[in-house]
């Protein structure tokens, strides 16, 4: 079982972990799409392998909420294998860097070496390179 843990606002994100979720399905694997609300971040702790998306917030940062979730994550991310994505309305995507910065730092791989970001609902595009990612997940 994949967990898909994320948070949004104006539901593209949630769009986002859903073809994610269809592309961990899609190669064999159970996927698990949660909002941040509904889980901990310590029942992410015994996972090899799970995605977090949040958009991008304020000056390009996470939800405070999202922040919490993270900062909690970083505590055992050392060896798991994470995909990092969200959508965006402005800006080019500082944020996203920022986050992949800590999870590396933490100790995790970020899957691709880079988070997926769209910028505001996912078109065709952002939505074959979110399954992308669900198969790349189900593949670790």
């Amino acid at each position: 079982m994949i967990t898909i843990a994320y948070w949004t606002q104006s539901g593209n994100t949630k769009l986002m972990a859903d073809k994610i979720a269809e592309g961990v399905k899609a190669a064999g694997k159970d996927a698990r799409v949660v909002e941040i609300s509904e889980i901990s971040a310590s029942e992410l702790e015994n996972e090899n392998v799970f995605a977090l998306g949040c958009p991008a917030m304020g000056a390009e940062e996470l939800d405070a909420d999202m922040d919490t979730f993270v900062a909690e994550v970083e505590k055992f991310a050392a060896g798991k294998t994470i995909g990092l994505f969200g959508s965006y309305g402005w800006g080019d995507g500082e944020w996203m860097r920022e986050w992949e910065k800590r999870m590396i730092a933490a100790g995790a791989t970020v899957l691709n070496d880079e988070g997926l970001i769209c910028q505001e609902a996912p078109d065709a595009d952002a939505e074959a390179a979110c399954k992308s990612m669900g198969e790349a997940l189900a593949g670790v």
